[in-house]
């Protein structure tokens, strides 16, 4: 049977060969494990694995397994097991806006900001003794009529307002584009974002540059590092066919 930790290992080797193939150190490129609709014990099995960013499309199905997985962290801690550090949660699901509190209460990462007043909410309601909110814009970088995200000439303005907003950190830009018909199609709408992502760093306009652009899945992530991908969301070649 094929186990999630030996996915793991496939999954790496091929973001290693990836990076390999455009001359870039594989650490330049993280992995984040989309377990949407996965249970506890799939999560946990990453875990043990060495596994620590993981992203979530359903807001109320991730708050419940972040919950559950510090229920899990407790009892392995009182039976004498070693704390497992970095654990980083990402909302990557759209965001309505009554649906921001719990985002912002229980979750590091949001790549999912597609519009100021969603910004604007995090912003107010993230806990102050918790670290910033790490926020990602989302842009619909090739015009997709079923894709959420800003859209490309809109993307500079709504990155100057919310690189402004208190308890959030602006990092960076995530897109998910309609499925390519090949490599060098999936190649070309990644370097599109890319030199988007490029033009707003180079304007001056952030006070603090992105370093984070989030693109590339299981079926098209080697074209994602080749165009400059330096996160890949990857569900099914971990975690198997939902």
């Amino acid at each position: 049977m094929t186990t999630i930790s030996s996915r793991l290992h496939l999954v790496d080797e091929r973001i290693q060969a990836a990076c390999l193939a455009t001359d870039r150190p594989a650490s330049g490129v993280r992995l984040l494990a989309v377990s949407k609709t996965f249970g506890l014990d799939a999560v946990i099995e990453a875990v043990a694995a060495g596994q620590r960013a993981f992203g979530e499309n359903y807001i109320a199905e991730g708050v419940e397994k972040i919950l559950a997985l510090r229920r899990w962290q407790a009892g392995e801690a009182a039976r004498g097991a070693k704390a497992i550090a970095g654990l980083e949660w990402h909302c990557i699901g759209p965001i309505q806006s009554n649906k921001t509190r719990p985002v912002a209460e229980h979750f590091d990462w949001v790549q999912s900001v597609d519009r100021l007043k969603i910004a604007q909410r995090l912003s107010e309601q993230r806990p102050p003794e918790l670290a910033p909110l790490q926020v990602c814009l989302q842009v619909n970088i090739d015009g997709g009529a079923n894709k959420s995200g800003v859209a490309p000439e809109a993307v500079q303005a709504l990155a100057e307002e919310v690189a402004r907003l208190p308890r959030l950190v602006l990092r960076g830009l995530m897109s998910i584009p309609e499925p390519a018909i090949d490599f060098a199609a999936a190649c070309a709408v990644h370097t599109s974002a890319k030199a988007l992502f490029d033009q707003i760093n180079a304007s001056g306009a952030l006070a603090v540059p992105m370093d984070t652009l989030s693109m590339g899945m299981t079926e098209d992530l080697e074209a994602a590092i080749h165009a400059g991908s330096t996160m890949v969301r990857v569900g099914r070649a971990v975690f198997g066919s939902r």
